[in-house]
């Protein structure tokens, strides 16, 4: 009988579609990398997951975060990429932690039964602890790199973080997780030379901050809002989901 998940049978086969039913993937940061990571792993039918991430939905986020629409405004950003998961595949079992990922917050985030994590994380101390608990755990785990102030989807790749260049993100990576002894980390990754903000009085959240009700990190308390397009972060997004995937699976391309 046909089912909503046929067609991807017919590509990978059914020992391997039943491989993602039984495998759970942790998301950490549901935002414009994270939640087209999240809709790409649903379609394909993962059939567990794990969110993490403390925001809820602002206005701002609707030009590329893909749970972001008028409806959804101030809502939690796990609670409506739930709701998504569940309307793609109601079979699917869906744990959310509205919780910003700090280093002694791991324990009640990181657990040995994840077959594999996705960090879209936007800290950099956040994305060094939760590669290294990884590490140290044993689970597999793909990093996105810096998906702000881009303009060309088709730059991105996926390496070993100590074969990247030109990324800023990655560049720190590199340096604080060699002084850690880690010495591999998938990522995706963009050779694009990062364009500058062009921030006005208009334009900046530190000025007109309209974060809402209940939003613990608001905007204005960061370093510097990057500036985003729709079509970059949901490359990035659906890229880490097929590397996932075919992690999973064991596929290895024929040619």
């Amino acid at each position: 009988m046909l089912h909503e998940f046929s067609r991807t049978e017919l590509l990978i086969g059914k020992e391997a579609l039943k491989k993602l039913a039984d495998s759970k993937v942790a998301i950490f940061g549901i935002g414009g990398v994270g939640t087209y990571a999240v809709e790409g792993l649903a379609r394909a039918g993962v059939g567990k997951f794990v969110l993490v991430d403390d925001d809820c939905i602002c206005l701002t986020n609707i030009n590329r975060q893909l749970h972001a629409t008028r409806k959804t405004v101030g809502k939690p950003k796990v609670d409506v990429m739930k709701e998504r998961i569940l309307d793609i595949n109601p079979k699917a079992e869906v744990i959310t932690h509205q919780m910003f990922y700090l280093p002694e917050s791991s324990d009640k985030l990181i657990f040995d039964d994840y077959d594999y994590i996705v960090d879209a994380i936007d800290t950099v101390s956040g994305k060094i602890d939760l590669v290294v608990k990884a590490k140290k755990t044993g689970i597999p785990i793909i990093s996105s790199m810096g998906a702000g102030n881009k303009m060309d989807p088709t730059r991105f790749e996926v390496t070993d973080l100590f074969s990247t260049s030109v990324c800023p993100l990655a560049k720190v990576m590199r340096y604080e997780l060699k002084r850690r002894d880690v010495s591999s980390l998938k990522v995706v990754y963009s050779r694009e030379v990062p364009i500058k903000p062009q921030e006005t009085e208009e334009s900046s959240c530190a000025v007109g901050c309209i974060c809402p009700k209940g939003t613990t990190r608001k905007c204005t308390s960061r370093h510097q809002i990057p500036g985003s397009i729709s079509f970059v972060p949901s490359v990035v997004g659906l890229i880490i989901a097929g590397e996932v995937i075919k992690d999973l699976i064991g596929y290895t391309y024929s040619n």
